[in-house]
């Protein structure tokens, strides 16, 4: 596609293919905060509704996170416009005290958290968001940065659930779309939109990226070729998890307990290729351990000493990860929880690190203002 192209305005037509796959919903929520992305997305579900003789019903949600002066007035100019276009709107606030870090975070939390009530309250299938490609290739290349596996590197999927749970399922139709387009379909409309300067605030990693970008755009990794790597990355991803369902089937078919233990046959176990291997082993743990989340590195490392001690027939070997306890002896491997003594201080450790991460983000934060 050209750079003209990606600079054109949404048409009637491409509209109706990316709205087209909702059209079976009784209601969605339609998640506008007044930028040009979510502008752009009630202007074209509107559209698309009027345009149809039956469809879902339309909320439009606003969350004024209270972060700034403006966004209570551009809450409501989201009102005026969906109001306007025939859209319901509501405006939802988060209220409470705000973190001193993490709050990019903790703000999409609580956007998340609130727009699944909404959606409840509306018997809403799913929350539409206005994410878009450029979106998209800001997470692979945060998600990069962060050292995440292919699972993350995969970044958004067009459907997911909520991160912060609910029944409501999570829709992205505009992921393919530039923003570039989408600013160009409300100038032809004739539409403002606001402006959030934290999009270029420099203490924000987003924000960073998007200089990065541009020089990485002018090599040739632009957004659409960072989000094509994703379409593929997912696409292998979900072949993996296939063959780890196989595998552990042929393992481990008994249902598993959620303390355990889970047994695996060692001699078959150190057969299976690496990465399905890392990943049944990451399942047991997961379900067995109770001590936060299993991070990958630290899944990596104990699977490698594991891959050692089996291939030196060492035994018996013990090692403790997330509150699991991982025991190898002779053919038979086992996950299970952790006795409670290990379990207590895994826990204890687990937020001396927490807190020490705090403390360090809270010196970065005060350096940066």
């Amino acid at each position: 596609m050209s750079a003209a192209d990606d600079a054109a305005p949404v048409s009637a037509a491409e509209a109706k293919t990316l709205f087209d796959p909702l059209a079976s919903a009784t209601a969605l929520v339609l998640a506008v905060s007044g930028g040009p992305d979510s502008t752009a997305l009630l202007l074209m579900a509107a559209r698309w509704r009027q345009a149809r003789k039956t469809g879902p019903r339309l909320l439009a949600v606003t969350i004024d996170h209270g972060l700034r002066r403006e966004s209570a007035g551009e809450a409501r100019a989201v009102a005026r416009l969906a109001h306007a276009l025939g859209v319901p709107h509501r405006i939802l606030r988060w209220t409470g005290k705000k973190p001193a870090t993490g709050l990019q975070e903790n703000a999409r939390d609580a956007r998340y958290r609130l727009l699944a009530k909404a959606a409840a309250r509306a018997k809403a299938g799913a929350i539409v968001t206005a994410h878009t490609l450029d979106d998209q290739a800001e997470t692979v290349l945060i998600r990069m940065s962060r050292g995440s596996g292919l699972g993350g590197l995969g970044a958004m999927a067009r459907e997911a659930p909520l991160p912060v749970g609910g029944e409501a399922v999570l829709v992205r139709p505009l992921l393919e779309i530039p923003k570039a387009r989408l600013i160009a379909t409300l100038r032809r409309a004739r539409i403002a939109f606001a402006d959030d300067p934290s999009n270029r605030d420099p203490r924000f990693t987003r924000a960073r990226l998007r200089e990065v970008m541009c020089a990485l755009a002018r090599e040739g990794l632009d957004a659409r070729r960072l989000s094509l790597l994703a379409r593929r990355l997912r696409r292998a991803e979900a072949a993996i998890e296939t063959a780890v369902d196989g595998a552990m089937a042929a393992l481990s078919p008994a249902p598993w307990s959620e303390r355990g233990p889970i047994v695996f046959d060692a001699g078959h176990f150190n057969r299976l290729p690496a990465e399905v291997a890392l990943r049944l082993l990451g399942r047991a743990i997961a379900r067995t351990g109770d001590e936060g989340s299993l991070q990958l590195g630290k899944l990596e490392t104990l699977y490698e000493a594991l891959k050692r001690a089996n291939a030196d027939d060492a035994s018996p070997w013990r090692r403790t990860l997330a509150g699991a306890l991982v025991t190898l002896g002779g053919t038979r491997l086992a996950i299970e929880r952790a006795p409670a003594r290990r379990v207590g201080a895994a826990r204890a450790v687990w937020k001396l690190k927490k807190l020490a991460k705090s403390a360090t983000q809270g010196r970065q934060d005060g350096k940066r203002n």
